[in-house]
């Protein structure tokens, strides 16, 4: 089997150093945060794979309920030579997209991005052994940093899906969505998914499951920075909250601290300390509608092409061409 290209815009090195310049900002700010992309090592990806499992959690069914019933329309559509996708990907929905576009007979290559090196060769090795004669060239880097560096014969298909641009806050996607809009020519595309505002009853149990696996993947974080940056935290000083902000209309996941909490970073040479109820705020996770998916794509140079939903209306794929 043909090893994947890999080109490496970031090391291990430049992740410590992004590690420990944001928490720094994070810790010591009021209120205190840290970024979600820190969740996810290798016991947060596995826990993360478990959420996506449960009854509570809908997004990942509903995204592949459209993919299954829309992927060929997407490649007949793009008539895509290389599929882009932000996030590194040899799952399902990847692969219903790599086989649509190989079946209509365009798919030249596939370009994964993603921020680890070893979870990027697993995907790229066994997208290769699937798709024999695929030219994979896997691209590990920050899709805040390094989009102006992805390769790919053109027209490309940049895939966005999973909901993962709720992370970002408003400022944080107008800049996201005009960085790709800079990287594409006049008429390629963009694939975006958008998880949907609902009752907030189901919302919230998505991100607050009966089982306690999306708690356990939050206080995680905890551990990574007990790990990189030699801190002393006790995940088990922290509970779990998850709440909607009807204003913003986001999830925010937050640690509340359930006791007075000191806990001391070596690496930072800092002390933090939580009063009793205090919280962390972990991760956002934006809800959208129609209207505001296509007023933020057009603010960055896209024009919606297609609007797919899941049955339940609960998901959303936004089909977007980069104006000429």
């Amino acid at each position: 089997m043909t090893e994947p290209v890999l080109d490496v815009h970031l090391t291990p090195e430049d992740a410590a150093v992004a590690l420990r310049a944001e928490a720094r900002a994070g810790l010591t700010a009021y209120p205190k945060w840290v970024s979600p992309k820190w969740f996810y090592d290798a016991v947060g990806s596995r826990l993360f794979e478990e959420i996506t499992r449960l009854p509570e959690y809908y997004p990942t069914r509903a995204e592949r309920e459209i993919l299954l019933e829309r992927a060929a329309e997407v490649a007949a559509t793009t008539g895509a030579h290389a599929l882009v996708e932000l996030g590194s990907g040899s799952s399902e929905k990847t692969r219903l997209l790599l086989s649509a576009l190989r079946d209509q007979g365009s798919l030249r290559e596939f370009v994964p991005l993603d921020v680890s090196s070893s979870a990027l060769v697993e995907a790229a090795r066994a997208i290769l052994a699937d798709y024999p004669g695929l030219h994979v060239h896997g691209v590990v880097g920050d899709f805040t940093e390094h989009l102006d560096l992805l390769p790919g014969t053109s027209p490309r298909l940049v895939a966005f899906l999973g909901g993962t641009i709720g992370n970002l806050i408003p400022e944080e996607r107008a800049k996201f969505l005009s960085s790709v809009r800079d990287v594409l020519d006049g008429g390629e595309w963009l694939l975006l998914g958008t998880d949907l505002v609902k009752d907030p009853d189901v919302l919230v149990r998505a991100y607050d499951d009966a089982r306690g696996v999306t708690a356990e993947f939050n206080r995680n974080v905890l551990r990574v920075l007990d790990r990189e940056l030699d801190a002393d935290f006790d995940p088990d000083d922290f509970a779990h909250v998850a709440l909607w902000n009807a204003e913003e209309e986001w999830i925010e996941m937050r640690l509340r601290a359930v006791r007075p909490v000191k806990a001391h970073v070596a690496a930072l040479g800092l002390d933090v300390t939580f009063a009793e109820g205090e919280e962390l705020r972990t991760e956002v996770s934006a809800k959208f509608r129609r209207e505001g998916v296509e007023r933020e794509l057009g603010a960055a140079g896209f024009e919606l092409h297609r609007w797919w939903t899941d049955a339940e209306g609960r998901f959303a794929l936004s089909l977007a061409r980069a104006a000429a």
